[in-house]
């Protein structure tokens, strides 16, 4: 639930407006001075700010000036009867959303309170966006198996029921999250991804749930968790498989009761959140093995949808291929191309071990290092990926002895993490490595997840 500090020297005027915003369903904080309103927000969960301009102790702009220092981003509204223009240049420039003068009418400051909220909303749905343009694909292909997706997710997309999303790496599971949050209710509301594969395990109740400003080393400002920026909306927990066992519990307390408690809170925050999941782990063996709870397990399949191979919709992949092209030739600024008859044949040919995301790479690549404008199968044929064997003593020095020690675990690293499909966890149990310490030794041996 969203909660308002009111923070104004007149009692009167917190009386009224608490009442008008807890009959909107916020919760409420007040504060009688600047001192209470900061110490208000230090204790955690306020999500919109009302200041009195004019307030003992520290007034509304000398709160607002000392909590942007201390790192708080709430968005901030201020309330005078004695508005100058310098003073309102100062709140806009420390961030302000709104200046309305007292006594503020209720349905105005009611509707720029949703406004500021929903700005905040925008601009993280925004971040979440930054940088996907692969996702503006649609859904392309008219196969059977296609056929039967589109009517799966035509029947389950305007319900509440939990979806988990079953397919290879490369498959498309994240375009069927988004076509079911699309095709609902929810679809004017947030959709917020989370990647579990790719979040280190000390960090991932903070990333799910939130934190408080101080909750541990490193908390220097208050983090709204994955749960509640997609409060209304739809959460896609990506890699679901790897979400660490001990916080599979917490997981399972949020989707059944509507409850996450942000880290160093002293109290639960209620959310209203549709949970999408995908995975290309075999959730029921990892049950049986004891790496996945049955419980929540059972709780995310009420409705289970599978992304299909590329190789078992081999039709589609002549307008797959000329929608990445298209796409490729206008990403890069070069001239539009046109596959030859026999250049999609020999596409046809090819497995696509990596499904959909391969193609898209392969076309990506004839673009850019091709000069052909009608796209020939000897062009498709040199930018195929071809297995050269090699023997390579694995005692030679390649290089110094330093670099030839990265060379050798760079390659221990990659080979256990293609084996496992880049299941983060598997492999660093493999390597009797801690996740968080196979995620550095990526890092600093520059080793990035094929995409």
């Amino acid at each position: 639930m969203t909660t308002v500090l009111i923070a104004d020297d007149e009692r009167n005027i917190r009386s009224s407006l608490s009442d008008a915003f807890q009959l909107e369903g916020y919760d409420v904080v007040t504060a009688e001075d600047g001192e209470q309103a900061i110490a208000a927000v230090e204790r955690g969960q306020v999500d919109l700010l009302l200041l009195d301009l004019q307030m003992p102790k520290l007034d509304g702009l000398q709160a607002l000036r000392r909590l942007r220092e201390l790192r708080y981003e709430q968005p901030a509204i201020f309330l005078t009867a004695h508005g100058t223009i310098e003073k309102a240049v100062e709140a806009v420039r420390l961030g302000a959303f709104d200046f309305i003068e007292k006594p503020p009418p209720r349905e105005k400051i009611l509707l720029c309170a949703k406004n500021a909220l929903r700005q905040v909303d925008l601009e993280e749905e925004n971040r979440e966006l930054r940088g996907r343009s692969d996702l503006e694909i649609d859904m392309i292909g008219s196969s059977p198996v296609m056929q039967q997706l589109y009517e799966q997710i035509g029947r389950a997309a305007p319900t509440q029921a939990r979806v988990l999303i079953l397919g290879e790496n490369g498959t498309g599971k994240e375009l069927i999250a988004r076509a079911l949050h699309r095709n609902s209710p929810r679809a004017g509301r947030a959709f917020v991804r989370v990647n579990c594969a790719a979040i280190p395990r000390e960090l991932f109740e903070s990333e799910l749930f939130g934190h408080e400003r101080g909750a541990f080393t490193g908390a220097t400002a208050r983090r709204k968790g994955k749960f509640i920026r997609a409060h209304g909306g739809t959460l896609f927990l990506d890699e679901v498989g790897e979400i660490p066992l001990e916080l599979q519990p917490k997981i399972l307390r949020a989707i059944e009761t509507g409850e996450v408690e942000p880290v160093g809170a002293d109290r639960d925050v209620r959310v209203d959140v549709r949970v999408l999941a995908a995975t290309n782990r075999d959730l029921e063996r990892a049950v049986t093995e004891g790496q996945f709870r049955q419980d929540l397990f059972y709780r995310m399949q009420v409705v289970t949808l599978r992304a299909p191979a590329l190789r078992d919709r081999k039709s589609d992949i002549p307008a797959l291929a000329e929608r990445f092209l298209r796409s490729a030739c206008e990403e890069n600024g070069l001239p539009q191309r046109t596959l030859t008859p026999d250049a999609k044949e020999r596409l046809l040919q090819h497995d696509y071990p990596g499904n959909v995301r391969e193609l898209r790479n392969l076309i990506e690549r004839i673009v850019i290092l091709t000069a052909e404008r009608d796209v020939s199968a000897d062009a498709v044929d040199r930018c195929l990926p071809r297995v050269r064997a090699s023997v390579v003593d694995p005692l030679a020095l390649r290089g110094t002895l330093r670099e030839t020690l990265e060379d050798v675990e760079r390659r221990i690293l990659v080979r256990t993490l293609e084996s496992l499909n880049w299941r983060m966890t598997e492999a660093a149990n493999a390597l009797g490595l801690e996740r968080s310490h196979l995620y550095k030794k990526l890092k600093s041996l520059g080793v990035d997840r094929p995409v």
